[in-house]
Parts: structure tokens; C-alpha cells; sequence
């Protein structure tokens, strides 16, 4: 089920249509409207949104504070509520379609005599795109007649419902949409016998009803009575390569997801900032054998590299800091370490907030709420949009070093390469095997310059060749 955003971005709606009172000429009485819902802004570098569905349907009666549609962000999928109650008196933006932020998506009628004039609204607004070359007809294909066997012969059954995803396949997330909840508690259906029919395999009401036998109140293929295969995140990401690699042909021009589109933004807007880079290599023996101890309480290696990050900015504040309109910085009054995560269609940064205060075992907790919310597109904003430093981690595939592109808006990101056994020197002038990583840092040269970065460098080594505090209670 996508996310349910709060209050302050519930869909915006505005009055259309006003009628002047004869009682006072110099003011507005407002007897009846027509509201025009558009589609919010999910987030700060969101500029477009796509509709993944619509929970309510053409005609249905509206509740204030009720989820409505769903809506494709940047990088989250939201259940989006209404802020009025009313009448859904028409769908001006369909499922799968894309509308710029602020675009009327729809409309909602005070009342059912303004039902027809908020359709005819509609209608009209969409005239124009449809008023140039009328359509081609559809191709229609000669049926020959059938032959006397074939005429007495008994009508075939119809074709099954399309059968769930297979095994081979990978194991699909059962997503619900509020109001399909509501009705499945009302008609005593069990979700796990319920196939979505809407887009990945979503749960619709018109499912519930299906299920229910009920008429539904659009048309719906037929519900299959066999339960999903249960979730895995290792499966889904199985599927999800296997799904992409699939859909890629040669020659073809695949558009950008919405994700991919905002991605694409953000490191287009990062050339504009002067950036520098520093290396560092880095000890991991002690930071290896403090993993293998505490691994089986369920502490992640992103969780132990975040708390390191973190307990080191708090000692150099200033690589913490950000500069957005390039006339002043500003010292961010959290530690908040994003992580780049790569996910079917895209790349996200769910962000730890306040990393430096946070147990490593709370932390490691957190960071697998978030995977598991980010590979379902079930992020909130501020769950991955209020990073204030990024990581991201290439040495678990091997990589050995790299540089990152800076975000916008933060000071610094840090790349992570694998750790390695390296020949090095010791102290005795004796030959020695040690595990060692590479770390490199892309900078704001705006605001941070090389002896700061070099400092913050040699305290995060410090920690990370001498872990034991990382496991210590908060800061």
C-alpha cells in the first residue's frame, strides 16, 4: 500500500465556480462549487507526478481526510487524501498518466446537480488535445463464418483470469489500497485469496467486490482465488533484475521513470557546485572482527560505516554543513546519514536521522525499516529527502574505489570501496598482510577546503581502526 502523506500535503483543491448574492453587491456568497483537484507537490524536487491509481471512482461521495488516489512521486508511491468533501464528478488525469505539479487531476462537486456541469468541464478541457486530427478507426480483421462442425459445436469456455506470477518469477509484495482494505473487512475477504488486478498487482476495490460477488462498481477481470506466493526481499530483488534484463531489446528508447527522471535532475543541478575529491586508505581488521561478533544480533555493515560517519562529523561539523544559495552555509543542526540504496527503476537515499545519537543495534534495526519501505516505495519525504551526508557502498560488489557525485544540497558524500588483504609494512620493518579499504570524498569546495577534509578523514579512520566505541550507548 503506498504511503499516506500528512495534512500538509493533502490535495490541493480550488473553487471553480461562484455565485454573487443579490443581498450585498459588494461581496461573494458562495452557493455552490466545482473543485478542481490538483496534483501535490510530494515533495521539494518533485515537479511531476504520475497517477498509479485511483481508489475512488467517478460518482463516489468524498470524505475529508480520505485517501483518493495514488501518486507516483519522485521516489515514493502516496496515498493521497482530500481535503474536502464532495463528489469525485470526474477523472481528468488516468491511471498510468503523468501531470505536471499543480495540473487539475480531477474534479470534485459539492453536490450532485453539479455532477454534469463538472463533466462537461471536463470535457471541454480535454477538447483541445483531441480536436486536431480525428483518429484513425480501429483495424478490424475479416472473421471467416464458422463451418457447420464449428457452429454446432458447444461454445468454448472463456479464457481464465491471467494466472498470479510464478516462482520463476520471484515472489511479487501484496500492495492494497485503503478503501480495498475497508471493503475486504466489510465483505470478509481474506487479501491473501485476492490477485490485484491494477498496476503491480495492486488491490483495487473493484477486486474486494469481485471477490466478494458483488457488482463492482467499474469493470474488472476476474479475481484468481490463488493466494500470492509469501514476500522475500532476496526474490524480489531476484525478479526485479530478471524483469528489467527482459525488457530491454535492442534498438529500442525506453522513457525515464519518474524516479530515474529526478535522478537525473539532481546530478545535472550537481555540475553547477565546485567539487573536490580526497582519498584515504583505511585499516579494516578491527572493524571486520567486531562485525563477524555482533553480526548475529542483527547489526548490518551500513549501520556500523553510518555510525563511524557520524561520530566523526560530530567532530568536524563543517563537512556536515551545506550551502544552497551560494552566498552562506549553513551548520546543520542534525547528523542525518543518507545511504544510497539501488532499487528496481532507480536509485533512493533512505537517511538515518540523527545517527550519532542512535544505539548501533536501534540503528541497525532502523536501516532495515527502511530498506524494506524503500524497495516498496513506501519512503515519506523526510525518510529520504533530510540527508545532511551521503554514503554510498560499491565494496560489497567488489569495487574497490570510486568517486561519488555530491547531492544537491549537502557538503560532502564518501565513497566506500571493498575491503582487501594488502601487503603493507609494519611497524617493526617487517612484512605484514592487513585488510585494508579505500575511501574517497567528493566535496563542496564552496565550503569545505582540503585540510578540513583531511582531518575528518583521519578522525573516521581512527574510529573505524578502533571500533569498540561503536557499540557504545548513543553519543
Amino acid at each position: 500500500m503506498g504511503t499516506r502523506i500528512s495534512k500538509s500535503n493533502l490535495l490541493q483543491l480550488s473553487p471553480t465556480r461562484s455565485r454573487v448574492s443579490n443581498g450585498n453587491r459588494f461581496g461573494l456568497c458562495v452557493e455552490a462549487k466545482i473543485r478542481e483537484i490538483f496534483m501535490p507537490a510530494l515533495s521539494s524536487t518533485m515537479t511531476e507526478g504520475k497517477i498509479v491509481s485511483w481508489i475512488k471512482s467517478e460518482g463516489e461521495t468524498l470524505s475529508k481526510g480520505e485517501s483518493v488516489v495514488v501518486v507516483e512521486s519522485d521516489k515514493a508511491d502516496m496515498d493521497v487524501e482530500t481535503f474536502y468533501d464532495g463528489i469525485l464528478a470526474a477523472i481528468v488525469v488516468g491511471e498510468g498518466e503523468v501531470a505536471p505539479v499543480g495540473a487539475p487531476i480531477g474534479l470534485l462537486a459539492e453536490n450532485e446537480e453539479e455532477v454534469a456541469e463538472a463533466k462537461a468541464k471536463a470535457n471541454k478541457a480535454s477538447a483541445p488535445s483531441s480536436s486536431g486530427s480525428p483518429p484513425p478507426p480501429p483495424e478490424t480483421t475479416p472473421v471467416p463464418a464458422p463451418s457447420p462442425a464449428s457452429a454446432s459445436a458447444p461454445t468454448p469456455n472463456p479464457a481464465p483470469a491471467p494466472a498470479p506470477p510464478s516462482d520463476a518469477q520471484g515472489p511479487r509484495r501484496t500492495i492494497v489500497t485503503p478503501y480495498a482494505k475497508k471493503l475486504a473487512k466489510q465483505y470478509k475477504i481474506d487479501l491473501a485469496n485476492v490477485i490485484g488486478t491494477g498496476p503491480n498487482y495492486r488491490i483495487t476495490p473493484a477486486d474486494i467486490e469481485a471477490a466478494a460477488g458483488v457488482t463492482p462498481s467499474s469493470p474488472s477481470p476476474p479475481v484468481s482465488a490463488l493466494p500470492p506466493p509469501p514476500p522475500s526481499a532476496t526474490s524480489t530483488r531476484t525478479s526485479s533484475t530478471s524483469t528489467t534484463s527482459s525488457a530491454a531489446v535492442s534498438g529500442t528508447t525506453v522513457p525515464f521513470t519518474t524516479m530515474q527522471s529526478a535522478v537525473a535532475r539532481n546530478m545535472v543541478e550537481s555540475l553547477a557546485v565546485p567539487t573536490f575529491r580526497v582519498g584515504y586508505s583505511i585499516t579494516t581488521d578491527a572493524l571486520d572482527a567486531l562485525y563477524k561478533k555482533i553480526k548475529s544480533k542483527g547489526v548490518t555493515m551500513t549501520a556500523l560505516l553510518a555510525k563511524a560517519t557520524a561520530l566523526a562529523l560530530a567532530q568536524h561539523p563543517v563537512v556536515n554543513a551545506s550551502c544552497k544559495d551560494g552566498k552562506s552555509f549553513t551548520y546543520s543542526s542534525s547528523i542525518n546519514i543518507a545511504v544510497a540504496v539501488a532499487i528496481d527503476g532507480g536509485l533512493i537515499t533512505p537517511v538515518l536521522q540523527d545517527a550519532d545519537k542512535m544505539d548501533l543495534y536501534l540503528l541497525s534495526q532502523r536501516w532495515k525499516e527502511l530498506i524494506d519501505k524503500a524497495r516498496a516505495k513506501q519512503l515519506q519525504p523526510q525518510e529520504y529527502n533530510s540527508g545532511t551526508f551521503t554514503l554510498s557502498n560499491l565494496g560489497m560488489f567488489g569495487v574497490d574505489r570510486f568517486d561519488a557525485i555530491l547531492p544537491p544540497g549537502q557538503g560532502a558524500i564518501m565513497a566506500v570501496g571493498a575491503s582487501k588483504p594488502t601487503v603493507t609494512a609494519t611497524g617493526d620493518g617487517f612484512l605484514g598482510v592487513k585488510s585494508k579499504m579505500q575511501v574517497n570524498v567528493t566535496a563542496d569546495h564552496r565550503i569545505i577546503y582540503g585540510a578540513e577534509l583531511a582531518a575528518f578523514l583521519q578522525t573516521f579512520a581512527k574510529i573505524v581502526e578502533n571500533p569498540e566505541g561503536l557499540t557504545l550507548k548513543g553519543r
